[in-house]
């Protein structure tokens, strides 16, 4: 693909706990859309910042009713992929492991270790298999910017860190917390894990924003820890990512030609299934995920 063939931004944004909507979007419309890969969390939010097109989602839909090991992650980022969008932003509420990254820290993370075991991890498999590059699971060009809106607003904030992804719905063991902190991670939670892989997989610019909410159960003072203060931070934690959202994506809404990351490329050399071996009802439901690659093949 050429720079000059690269589509213009549209900034998805998926939502984490406490995060169900987007206010201030103009021309606001809920849609339903559908993937070869079921429903997504649920209905996707279109409308646009500052001018730019942005579609929202609710990971854990409206009402928090899903799991983390239930979320459907790849109808999610099949249909934001559907919807047009070019770039995910994934706001994400997480524990921390860390003393010097108490709640109200906005992690801006850079790398992951995957611990789930209950999940459908990629698009591909029998019948086309793919292998697709995740030693830098984020995009570094989103991370620039989100660091500087971070900056701007006077959000306390850390560039870089660890995102160990657990399975869930259950906390850790303290074993557990203190053996993720021996491994250098710096956050916790449970569902940034397949997202990111799919993401990169669907040729998608992707970053997280991991929102600390408390100190994981490693912290002396764990046990002193009420639902409502947890609760508190959260949504202290979701105005201020409204506000982070509103700085940002004009700045991203900029971009011209093609991720200079190689996000948007992704997929090149990535698929080594031969074409004559291919499961056509598979490639059909690669048609968005891994329509530019399978196009420019039969093209060629």
């Amino acid at each position: 693909m050429a720079d000059e063939d690269a589509p213009s931004p549209v900034i998805g944004i998926i939502g984490g706990s406490g995060i169900y909507d987007i206010e201030g979007l103009e021309d606001a419309e809920w849609r339903e859309v559908r993937t070869p890969w079921g429903l997504p969390s649920g209905a996707l939010l279109f409308g646009r910042l500052a001018g730019i097109p942005c579609v929202f989602l609710p990971r854990h839909d409206r009402g928090h009713r899903l799991s983390p090991t239930d979320l459907p992650y790849r109808a999610n980022i099949d249909a934001l992929k559907r919807a047009g969008c070019t770039e995910i932003l994934s706001l994400s509420a997480v524990g921390s492991l860390r003393a010097e990254m108490p709640p109200g820290t906005f992690v801006i993370v850079d790398q992951f270790i995957d611990r789930t075991f209950a999940r459908q991890t990629s698009f591909f498999g029998a019948g086309c298999v793919a292998h697709v590059s995740m030693a830098q699971p984020v995009c570094r060009r989103l991370g620039d910017v989100l660091e500087e809106g971070c900056r701007a607003l006077g959000l306390p904030h850390r560039r870089g860190g660890t995102y160990l992804v657990m399975e869930g719905p259950q906390f850790s063991t303290r074993a557990e917390s203190e053996l993720y902190r021996a491994w250098g991670c710096d956050v916790i939670g449970m569902t940034n894990m397949p997202e990111a892989k799919l993401a990169r997989e669907a040729e998608l610019c992707y970053a997280t924003v991991a929102m600390v909410t408390d100190f994981d159960c490693w912290h002396p003072e764990h046990a002193h820890v009420t639902v409502e203060l947890v609760v508190k931070v959260l949504f202290e934690n979701a105005a201020k990512a409204r506000a982070l959202l509103k700085q940002v994506v004009p700045v991203l809404g900029q971009r011209r030609g093609l991720c200079p990351e190689g996000c948007h490329t992704a997929l090149e050399n990535a698929i080594v299934t031969a074409p004559d071996k291919r499961d056509p009802s598979l490639l059909a439901r690669l048609d968005v995920v891994a329509g530019r690659v399978l196009k420019a093949e039969a093209e060629g």
